[in-house]
């Protein structure tokens, strides 16, 4: 039985996907909580709390979105 394909956002490859598994692999926990800590600082970015059910369509909402 063979593996099915992965998809990749695009502009990723196999070697960036492998840099962002190390990153996360080899943080201290630590370096964890204030990566985490830091989004809720970034005002560029929006933390906020979306019922499960709703999470679906929010998803797709950002997907459609036009970010450039």
């Amino acid at each position: 039985m063979t593996q099915p394909e992965t998809k990749l956002p695009a502009g990723w490859d196999e070697s960036k996907l492998r840099d962002v598994i190390e990153h996360y692999e080899s943080q201290t926990d630590d370096e964890a909580v204030a990566e985490d800590e830091a989004a809720f600082t970034d005002p560029a970015q929006t933390v906020m709390l979306i019922p499960c059910d709703l999470v679906p369509a929010v998803q797709k909402l950002l997907a459609e979105a036009d970010r450039s």
